[in-house]
């Protein structure tokens, strides 16, 4: 039962209001940054270019959701407070990823739209707190989710009472191993014509590959994405996390530049 997802409830496209910043609806929303912060110059810096190149929000990881234990967990609240300051002096709303429940009120606080990983997607828990409130949330689609299940995901959120949920397509897991998964360009189209959320294609962690996110990203803008969430980083091959994904803030603008021919004509 998508009962709140679904296009006969909403026959219209809904538009996700984050702070001020429309997403769906006709905007495209393009959200950069480093996958992980890593210190105030760093994500203040990065913030200021990717806004000079098109960007509308700015994303970057505090607390990370690392598969190996012994990879970087991120600043925590140090990063938020970096990403606020960079906030500030770029003037783009943040978005970061929620790793608990226990969250909830300080992200509320701290960051205009919440993101709730691929791991976390079938969080019940976590689904029904931030559903509480009325804070932006970006849902990512799970490992191995399948479009039904990311759809009852977002129910779940939906049905708690925040109507402001964002979908993102960030690649399932497959046999192939050419990439680091597989982007599934196919939902688009297919959540697009069962639900009035907006959809986003997040084309750095579906790849792992920073050669393949410019193809990726243009691709999903021609599919009918909503927007795009894009990792860029000063100095990659120094980054403390996912560097080989991340683009260099001159690669973001020359891609942000194919985007807006692509969009005029779409």
């Amino acid at each position: 039962n998508t009962e709140k997802t679904s296009r006969t409830a909403h026959p219209d496209d809904s538009v996700v209001l984050v702070s001020g910043v429309p997403v769906g609806g006709g905007h495209f929303a393009v959200m950069a940054g480093p996958c992980s912060v890593e210190s105030r110059t760093q994500v203040c810096d990065i913030a200021l270019a990717v806004k000079a190149a098109g960007a509308t929000l700015l994303r970057g990881g505090a607390f990370k959701a690392r598969t190996s234990p012994y990879a970087f967990q991120g600043l925590e609240l140090e990063g938020l407070s970096y990403l606020q300051a960079a906030r500030e002096v770029s003037g783009l709303p943040i978005v970061s990823e929620i790793l608990s429940p226990l969250q909830v009120e300080l992200f509320a606080a701290t960051v205009d739209l919440i993101q709730i990983g691929a791991r976390n997607m079938q969080n019940v828990e976590l689904l029904r707190e931030v559903g509480r409130i009325k804070t932006p949330v970006l849902l990512k689609r799970g490992l191995a989710s399948t479009v039904a299940e990311w759809l009852l995901a977002a129910e779940t959120i939906l049905a708690q009472g925040n109507p402001n949920v964002i979908l993102c397509e960030r690649g399932i897991r497959t046999f192939e191993n050419a990439t680091r998964n597989t982007l599934d360009i196919s939902a688009i189209p297919a959540v697009k014509r069962l639900s009035h959320l907006p959809v986003l294609v997040d084309p750095s962690h579906a790849s792992g590959l920073a050669w393949m996110v410019p193809s990726l990203s243009l691709a999903a803008a021609a599919a009918g994405a909503d927007g795009l969430l894009i990792e860029v980083h000063d100095n990659p091959d120094l980054a403390l996390c996912d560097g080989a994904q991340s683009l260099t803030p001159e690669e973001f603008g020359a891609l942000m530049g194919k985007l807006r021919t692509l969009l005029e004509i779409r």
